[in-house]
């Protein structure tokens, strides 16, 4: 199976148009975050209406930058799976939307607390019904706000930004893979014990990831994951 992975596209719809070729090879889009342009939440819904109408299996959260009421969007048109869990293909999708408190400038910043509540559906679930308790090797986990101390969550100065809690939730529960995305300098792929992570870097600055994992009966594996650049955004550099 093969996901096209995205966060951060801050208003940018032309930039989809780059990727054609990727949502047609694609079997499914994991985006974590981000719809919005800063100070202008207005432009998110143009670029969920351009995601969805590029690939019909989408996977989504919140990011910092979008209002938190529209999740309803995301939930009206079936991609969310903020506080939600998805089962599909043998395969768990689950997600936490929006950032830590930084700036106080974007309207969906939230404490630790917050943002790893959104995951709590995974562990009520383990303990109502712990034949799921071996799905989570099958946990794809998108999550806006990056986990701390990984290549994924480090800032110019080289500082970890990222979130503690997640990070405990992920060594509890060691999904297959994070999604993850809010810090655009720290494109990477790192792991957390046996689980990947992946930071696809901005898609409004022509940065996006392809994950690619098979399965051996029940269980999914990774096959390969690759950081990529559109061609026009290399041409620029």
């Amino acid at each position: 199976m093969r996901f096209l992975v995205l966060s951060d596209i801050h208003g940018d719809t032309a930039v989809l148009d780059a990727l054609d070729d990727e949502f047609a090879a694609a079997d499914a889009v994991l985006f974590a975050g981000d719809f919005a342009r800063f100070n202008e939440p207005e432009t998110g819904l143009p670029v969920l209406h351009a995601l969805v109408k590029k690939h019909e299996t989408l996977f989504s959260v919140l990011g910092n930058c979008d209002k938190p009421e529209f999740i309803q969007e995301l939930e009206r048109l079936d991609v969310s799976v903020q506080g939600d869990m998805v089962f599909r293909d043998g395969l768990v999708f689950a997600g936490s939307g929006g950032a830590l408190r930084f700036t106080g400038t974007t309207p969906n910043e939230r404490s630790d607390e917050e943002l790893v509540s959104d995951l709590h559906i995974i562990l009520e679930q383990t303990v109502e019904h712990s034949e799921h308790s071996g799905m989570w090797r099958n946990m794809i986990l998108l999550i806006h706000q990056p986990p701390k101390d990984t290549l994924c969550d480090q800032i110019e100065s080289g500082a970890h930004v990222g979130s503690p809690l997640l990070k405990e939730f992920i060594e509890k529960t060691q999904p297959l893979a994070v999604i993850t995305g809010h810090i655009h300098e720290s494109a990477a792929v790192d792991h957390i014990g046996s689980t990947l992570i992946i930071n696809p870097g901005a898609a409004a600055e022509g940065k996006y990831a392809i994950l690619e994992i098979t399965a051996d009966n029940d269980e999914w594996h990774i096959q390969n994951a690759d950081l990529k650049t559109t061609a026009k955004e290399q041409q620029a550099q």
